[in-house]
């Protein structure tokens, strides 16, 4: 019999695929279903980003790059992270990743091991925890609240580090619970870890367009203090529409780079060339679409935060960034992934239960609003009668 490792054992899925897999068999048999399930926005990239791809592909743009990126896409995103920010980045610490796991997996690599703690969000994005136990270091959550917006606290976090802590997973605007934490929080936050110069920060930050009721996006490349142990994770599915691109960067600090650029090239030795020149399209052209598109996020949010806290035993809190809503599900007497699976094989609506984000998401469900507000509403109607006709189960 073959043995795997036990490594392998440990690693987690991020079930929105595995939800969305049966919301697209449920469609193929005929049923009518409304996927509010996964995390990708329902608009098309735009046009001047494909017809760059294209154009890259016509002038003969075929084959290797360097594993961290062509330089002019590099450059590229410094210029961004300058103009957006005010902050200075080398495009020498900038790597062009495909996708945003590839940044999470190389940084719980570079620092997990058994023995050492990693600190992450819960409820969070489920591969971040699927990393951490996948190298055999000890997942320790910091708490999201309902309570507090589903920001982090930094009094909170900060008391979770120890003389084990080797990293700190931090994600604002956040999956799966579109919760902002404020920059008063982070300004404590950054203020605290400088007594704990040892340990490494992981900032996702790739929702960080999609900000709603005046607040504003705190990228924490603006904090001189920890940019000698930052890694920013960021990229280009969610802003510009490109989830199936496979386009995302990360800024390393110091030597991490050089591991970095070590495992992209054992990993996936580069991305993809047409893509990357779609990247610098996308961050050079107008920025007219993004506009719009997180002009719409905003009014479907408004749409399902109202529709939501109508349903009998449901109350949601509004969220202030990304595309999810996060209610709470727990006067229904559901368990949350009971009536996210009830819903889709008996409604067919295709949701998320709280439990597949961690283990504090128990009593709640994620939607995403990245679907049409006629969809949405429909949505809406159909969750409202079956809570309204059934039971828990």
């Amino acid at each position: 019999m073959l043995k795997t490792i036990s490594a392998f054992e440990r690693l987690g899925e991020e079930n929105a695929f595995a939800v969305l897999a049966r919301a697209n068999a449920l469609a193929a048999s005929g049923r009518d279903i409304i996927n509010l399930g996964i995390g990708q926005p329902d608009f098309r990239t735009p046009e001047h980003i494909v017809e760059a791809a294209i154009k890259a592909l016509r002038d003969g743009h075929h084959g290797y790059t360097p594993a961290t990126g062509i330089p002019a896409l590099r450059e590229a995103v410094a210029a961004d992270l300058h103009k957006r920010f005010s902050v200075e980045v080398s495009p020498d610490s900038v790597m062009i990743m495909p996708g945003g796991k590839p940044t999470m997996f190389m940084s719980i690599v570079m620092f997990g091991e058994p023995g050492v703690d990693i600190l992450y969000p819960d409820p969070g994005f489920p591969i971040y925890r699927s990393m951490i136990e996948f190298t055999g270091a000890n997942p320790v959550p910091v708490p999201v609240r309902e309570e507090n917006g589903f920001a982090f606290s930094a009094e909170e976090t900060l008391k979770l580090i120890t003389p084990r802590t080797r990293l700190l997973i931090l994600n604002s605007p956040a999956n799966p619970t579109g919760g902002v934490t404020p920059k008063s929080e982070i300004d404590k936050l950054v203020a605290g870890l400088e007594k704990f110069p040892d340990v490494a920060i992981m900032s996702d930050e790739i929702y960080d367009h999609m900000t709603y009721d005046g607040e504003k996006h705190v990228c924490l490349l603006t904090y001189p203090s920890i940019r000698d142990r930052l890694i920013l994770l960021n990229g280009w599915s969610k802003t510009y529409a490109m989830t199936g691109w496979r386009l995302g960067y990360a800024v390393w600090p110091g030597k991490l780079y050089d591991y970095a650029r070590k495992l992209a090239v054992n990993l996936h030795s580069c991305v993809n060339a047409p893509t990357q020149y779609a990247g610098i399209a996308a961050l050079t052209g107008p920025q007219d679409a993004v506009a719009k598109m997180c002009a719409e996020f905003d009014k479907r949010r408004k749409v399902v935060v109202a529709g939501l806290n109508k349903l009998p035993g449901v109350s949601c809190a509004t969220p202030k960034g990304a595309f999810y809503a996060f209610p709470n599900v727990k006067q229904t007497g559901w368990k949350a992934k009971a009536l996210a699976s009830s819903l889709l094989e008996d409604s067919g609506v295709a949701i998320i239960g709280g439990p597949d984000f961690g283990i504090l998401g128990e009593g709640y469900v994620r939607v995403s609003y990245a679907n049409s507000t006629e969809n949405i509403l429909k949505a809406l109607d159909r969750m409202g009668e079956f809570l309204a006709s059934r039971k828990a189960a």
